[in-house]
């Protein structure tokens, strides 16, 4: 084609990958387009028509490629770090990278708040019901790239029930809106978890990626810096192009040893989780891994790690790249998504907030136990425990975990294992390539003859919110990331493990350690079908960060003189103390079930609904004061949650600390959240108590005494605004710039913030 094209390579480009779209099969990613004579049942002039209306979104991205190339300009590669520049983690890297309107010589350091570029933004379609409520409130502006949106229809579907009313909207509100934008990346329900095919398909090293969903830190297992933020919060940088940051420390893992055979990421995660538990060491910060026992872990088995990144409490899961993720990378067809891979590497003088040595040779088989998915122990520990069911699948099991608990079964069959009866059996694997794969191989029928039921890629039991759903009392043992209470049905009791373990396990319906059958398999043949692993031999540049630093004639350079000084300062808050413990995470404050709402109201009649029934009711009562514990918000990205809390008529939410996420919904969703750090008002703030919140002193009084409590400048403007939404109609697309920049565009700093330049208080900003 491109030999043909008139000097216009990239519109050639376009036509080709229109033809291929349409020619491909579903399970690839196509239309599966063909004319009779090819088995097909479509007539050439359809195939034609289909191929123009497809082309449409290919030239769109053209257009919006060239629109934003004054605003964002390509830069040149940089090799050798600036003078002056001080020594910065891998995640700063990026960060740096990303960012706009930063002084020279362009660095990032913990604390910063700065605007940045987003590469990809990603969501599901339940995601999007929420993100389209913002995105008719800000009037349908259009999106800034369609080529740089990936939108899967995942968490509800299942072609049991995508006929019934709530998927078939969900559905319908999808495939509306991806005709309305022209989305390229747009994939029917149950081709692809939202994030299996973007990370084997479009995540690169150095790229800024935001997500509607916790786990979009998935991508850290290519190098790429990946956060699941809350709905209005991703909506932005698809309609801007740009969202901010508060730049956050980084922890280091640093991985050593070798793990024993059939020992991959899931169990890495789980043994880090063991050690250094959730919302520790992790929380609110980034965490990069790192040492020279990355290269005994695949692409896959660091997406694991990568996944999980959420329930150890971390913003993001960024993996060193190195070989193995440039060979990874290098296999793709399409250029554009492998041409653009920046690798950065951490600088001798970077400065981590803690770093941890993991020996993977220490690792084995593991299990956490229901409800945390930190409560870890040997599989040695809990083997003979009976079980309801068993699931392998969820977004952190990946392409090698489906391989290899196939080839366990395999051999649990050849030694006569038979399945019992009784108890259910489920495998949903990531998406159709996938399926694909483990057809081509020969491994879907060892899951078949284990009595499994293989299910059409979704999130399945691990959300529960589609056709699959464990039942009160059952007891799993399942592959997916989460066993929180209520996660895999209402009383279900989830408990956590590698695919391998599942498999092994699934035989007798009891927690079976999987080494008998892990030394059963030929470890040749597994390595073989892992092709796409073993090419190591290609090369690739380490570079330094180049930023688009301060220019004030910069186009949307940011002017924060158009933000007016909104405050809260005549607010004084009172009510009634609802208490609650550490680590209340979004599905106990909003199950996914009630999502995504008709509205505020609606979310708020659901509000705490299975765990603590009495809530609302108590609200209405004039208990309107929530209190919680360290790691508030803990969880799923849902900006469900504080929309919950606001309409079941909360008035405040106080915390010792609050997870990152939820950190940021809160002030976009307008919900006051302050947090005071001093024990004594958590002794005093007891169930009933009064309390009474007076913003401009910044000090919360309960029981005769007063504490102070943190919330910067920056929180109160977004809540005195009326929330993200309401300060994007005012201030358009300078949003963010004008948010986090002076007068120039540049960074502001917690340290500046102190007394001097950005006019924020004295404590830690929030995020």
């Amino acid at each position: 084609m491109l030999r043909y094209s008139l000097n216009l390579p990239r519109e050639a480009k376009a036509v080709e990958d229109a033809v291929r779209k349409v020619l491909d099969d579903e399970e690839f990613g196509g239309h599966g387009y063909r004319t009779k004579d090819l088995g097909g049942t479509h007539t050439t002039s359809q195939i034609g028509d289909k191929v123009i209306e497809v082309l449409e979104s290919y030239l769109e991205g053209l257009n919006s490629e060239d629109r934003t190339s004054g605003i964002n300009p390509i830069r040149e590669l940089l090799l050798q770090k600036p003078p002056g520049r001080r020594g910065m983690t891998m995640c700063e890297k990026i960060i740096t990278h990303a960012a706009i309107g930063l002084p020279p010589p362009g660095h990032v350091k913990p604390g910063d708040m700065v605007c940045v570029k987003v590469d990809w933004t990603l969501a599901s379609e339940l995601t999007w019901k929420g993100m389209e409520k913002t995105f008719d409130v800000m009037g349908r502006p259009g999106i800034y790239r369609n080529d740089r949106f990936w939108l899967a229809i995942d968490h509800t579907v299942d072609p049991r029930i995508n006929h019934l009313p709530k998927p078939a909207g969900l559905i319908k509100a999808s495939e509306t809106f991806a005709k309305e934008a022209k989305i390229i990346d747009f994939y029917r329900p149950n081709h692809t978890i939202l994030h299996t095919e973007f990370y084997r398909t479009r995540a690169q090293p150095g790229q800024m990626i935001i997500g509607a969903d916790s786990h979009s830190c998935s991508a850290g297992a290519v190098n790429a810096f990946a956060v699941g933020l809350g709905a209005a919060d991703v909506v932005m940088p698809l309609v801007t192009g740009e969202t901010w940051f508060k730049v956050p420390e980084t922890v280091e893992i640093r991985f050593v040893g070798k793990p024993p055979f059939g020992i991959g990421g899931k169990d890495a995660i789980l043994y880090v989780l063991g050690e250094l538990k959730r919302n520790t060491v992790a929380f609110e910060r980034a965490v990069e891994y790192t040492g020279p026992g990355l290269k005994y872990l695949s692409c896959d088995a660091r997406f694991a790690i990568s996944n999980m990144a959420t329930e150890f409490g971390g913003i993001a899961g960024v993996f060193e790249g190195d070989e193995i993720t440039a060979s990874f990378i290098a296999k793709r067809k399409n250029p554009t998504h492998k041409n653009s891979a920046l690798y950065f590497r951490a600088d001798p003088d970077a400065v981590y907030a803690e770093t941890h040595i993991i020996d993977l040779s220490k690792v084995d088989s593991l299990v956490a136990l229901y409800p945390s998915p930190d409560d870890v122990v040997s599989v040695k520990k809990v083997e003979g425990k009976k079980l309801d069911g068993v699931f392998i699948g969820a977004c952190t099991t990946a392409e090698e975990d489906l391989i290899l608990a196939a080839l366990v079964l395999e051999a649990g069959l050849k030694k006569g294992y038979r399945p019992t009866i009784g108890g259910t059996r489920r495998v949903t694997p990531g998406s159709l390539p996938i399926v694909a794969k483990l057809r081509r191989l020969g491994l879907l029928k060892f899951y078949e003859q284990a009595g499994f039921e293989i299910g059409a890629p979704g999130c399945s039991y691990c959300i529960a919110v589609a056709a699959d759903h464990a039942g009160d009392g059952e007891v799993w043992l399942s592959s997916q990331n989460r066993n929180f209470r209520n996660r895999m049905g209402k009383g279900a009791i989830g408990n956590l493990a590698s695919a391998a373990t599942v498999a092994a396990s699934s035989f007798e319906m009891q927690i079976r350690d999987p080494k008998e059958l892990l030394d059963c398999i030929d470890a040749d043949k597994y390595y073989e079908y892992l092709e796409q692993w073993l090419d190591t031999g290609v090369s690739f540049t380490i570079s330094e960060p180049n930023p688009i630093l301060s220019d004030p004639d910069h186009p949307k350079t940011g002017d924060s003189n158009i933000l007016p000084p909104k405050s809260l300062a005549d607010v004084i808050i009172t009510g009634k103390i609802q208490r609650f413990e550490d680590n209340i995470d979004t599905d106990a404050i909003i199950p996914a079930q009630f999502m995504p709402g008709i509205d505020d109201e609606d979310l708020g009649s659901h509000a705490f609904q299975h765990v603590r029934p009495e809530f609302v009711k108590k609200v209405k009562e004039g208990f309107d004061i929530v209190v919680g514990g360290s790691g508030f918000g803990s969880g799923s990205s849902r900006e469900e949650a504080p929309r919950a809390l606001k309409g079941a008529g909360v008035k405040a939410v106080i915390a010792k600390s609050y997870a990152y996420i939820y950190s940021r919904n809160q002030p976009n969703m307008a919900l006051l959240g302050v947090t005071v750090n001093d024990d004594e008002f958590y002794t005093l703030a007891q169930e009933g108590a009064e309390v009474m919140i007076n913003v401009k002193d910044r000090t919360v009084t309960c029981c005769g005494k007063t504490f102070k409590f943190g919330l910067s400048e920056m929180e109160e403007k977004i809540i005195a605004s009326g929330g993200v939404t309401e300060m994007y109609k005012k201030y358009g697309d300078n949003l963010f710039r004008a948010a986090v920049g002076n007068e120039t565009g540049s960074s502001c700093s917690v340290e500046a913030s102190k007394g001097e330049g950005c006019g924020t208080d004295t404590r830690e900003l929030a995020w």
